[in-house]
């Protein structure tokens, strides 16, 4: 897959957000090589007449100036220190990172603000900004979310075609949480007959656990229009004796009705207090009211 990279300066870096848990979003990127085939921006690229098919994450938009953007947009005399997600629309530690390191830029940028965020990921390079991480949650409250569905190695491989291995993911979380970073594992998207089994969900809550993650949270796949028919492709050509089944639960909607999303909900709550994820970090960073000001490269 050849995949093309477009430095485009962006006007603004943050992006206010309605109806979600989190007040604002940021992205550095725009687009995601990792393509995933659940992902539901999918959805958001067909409503802009982007390639939301097999083609999407092979063009990425580098947002070169974003962390200056950023800058200015916290300096704003009515900026409220609101929570700031990293990675809402794109994986914000995909392998572009290693070379622009934007991402890198914007929790300086952050943490300088004394402004709270948090990061969802799949990807391991978020290592590399520990020593950033640290003295960020010294500042203002952070955390970090690494997606981890499932560790069924044939779903991964199809459904993921281009992250890490859920294991290496897991290796990360333990090393931000031994540092004292807030770490946990967002269990999302499970699918259907292929990643909610009770004994594939225990595997993951088990697994967590063990790598010291100290909160975890999932849900079932939605899939809007744009990503539907992707994913549909993908199970057709991998499972195609469970197209049927997809058809009946997605052909007509987005969203899973409670009568199937409530079981797999309480399931993962039981298994969540079964083997007791919870904040066991050795090191908590408290931020003070007067933190001191961050000499850090970026």
């Amino acid at each position: 897959m050849r995949v093309s990279y477009r430095e485009e300066p962006c006007r603004s870096a943050m992006n206010r957000v309605a109806g979600m848990d989190f007040e604002w979003s940021l992205n550095p990127y725009m687009g995601c090589v990792h393509r995933c085939a659940f992902c539901y921006v999918r959805g958001h690229e067909r409503r802009a007449d982007r390639p939301h098919d097999d083609r999407y994450g092979t063009s990425i938009r580098v947002k070169t100036n974003i962390a200056e953007v950023l800058r200015a947009e916290l300096a704003r005399p009515t900026w409220k220190r609101e929570y700031v997600l990293i990675g809402a629309a794109t994986d914000p530690y995909q392998p572009a990172e290693g070379r622009y390191r934007l991402t890198r830029g914007c929790i300086a940028a952050l943490a300088e603000a004394r402004t709270p965020f948090g990061i969802i990921t799949r990807g391991t390079l978020i290592v590399r900004d520990l020593d950033l991480l640290v003295a960020a949650s010294r500042r203002a409250a952070v955390s970090v979310s690494f997606s981890i569905p499932t560790l069924d190695e044939r779903v991964w491989r199809a459904t993921e075609p281009t992250t890490p291995h859920p294991r290496q993911r897991l290796r990360a979380l333990r090393r931000l949480v031994d540092a004292g970073v807030k770490a946990g594992v967002a269990m999302m998207p499970i699918l259907p007959g292929l990643s909610d089994r009770p004994e594939q969900l225990a595997e993951v809550v088990r697994a967590a656990r063990e790598a010291g993650a100290t909160n975890l949270f999932g849900a079932l796949v939605n899939l809007r229009d744009g990503t539907r028919e992707h994913f549909l492709s993908v199970i057709g050509r991998e499972w195609p004796e469970l197209l049927p089944r997809y058809l009946d639960l997605f052909g007509r909607r987005s969203y899973l009705p409670e009568a199937l999303t409530a079981p797999v909900a309480q399931q993962i709550k039981e298994l969540r207090r079964k083997h007791g994820i919870a904040d066991r970090r050795r090191i908590r960073y408290a931020p003070p009211e007067e933190p001191a000001q961050m000499e850090l490269a970026i």
